[in-house]
């Protein structure tokens, strides 16, 4: 198998392929959007060195790009648990209580219990890299890329490119202007 390095940023390894993508799909019960699977399909982003730490920032992961072929699961299966469990957290310990859900019931238990049944409810978010999310969904694509930390959820790319780009690239340009879309319902009002 060939490597690519990319500095400090990753390495590439060969894009995921069909049987890989069923098996995924199949194994965590989503289906990558098209835009994703088209990037993962032409290279797959793999943690090749620790990138370095700058004080007082906070990482989610040691290792920031699912590893959607060699990973062990249950790390792959926190990260697509990771957005709904922010929002629990969230619903626990800061009072949260999305007005969707109808009248918040006066004991934590119960809130916690009708917000889990909502979340099992809505769009599933896939990991691109570190807390950094595109929705589920074969058949779609240009979602924006969200950062999601428990409720404080924000648009972190236009799309995929975009997010590569800003994140890794040489950032906004001046010819682009910034107007993400929300485009998938519940995650979109944390916006």
């Amino acid at each position: 198998m060939h490597r690519l390095q990319l500095s400090a940023v990753c390495a590439i390894d060969p894009g995921l392929s069909d049987t890989e993508f069923a098996r995924i799909e199949h194994e965590f019960g989503f289906q990558f959007a098209d835009d994703h699977r088209a990037f993962l399909g032409a290279g797959l982003p793999v943690n090749s060195r620790p990138r370095p730490r700058q004080p007082g920032v906070i990482y989610t992961y040691a290792e920031p790009w699912p590893d959607w072929r060699a990973a062990i699961r249950e790390p792959l299966r926190e990260r697509l648990a990771w957005p709904s469990e922010g929002v629990l957290f969230d619903v626990e310990n800061n009072g949260f209580w999305f007005d969707g859900w109808g009248s918040r019931p006066g004991d934590t238990a119960s809130a916690l219990a009708i917000a889990a049944r909502m979340l099992a409810q809505v769009p599933r978010m896939v990991p691109i890299y570190g807390h950094r999310y595109l929705p589920a969904g074969r058949g779609t694509f240009g979602h924006p890329v969200l950062s999601m930390w428990q409720t404080d959820i924000i648009h972190y790319g236009m799309n995929i490119a975009d997010y590569i780009d800003r994140e890794f690239g040489r950032g906004q340009t001046a010819e682009v202007p910034w107007e993400p879309q929300a485009t998938v319902e519940f995650w979109t009002d944390l916006i």
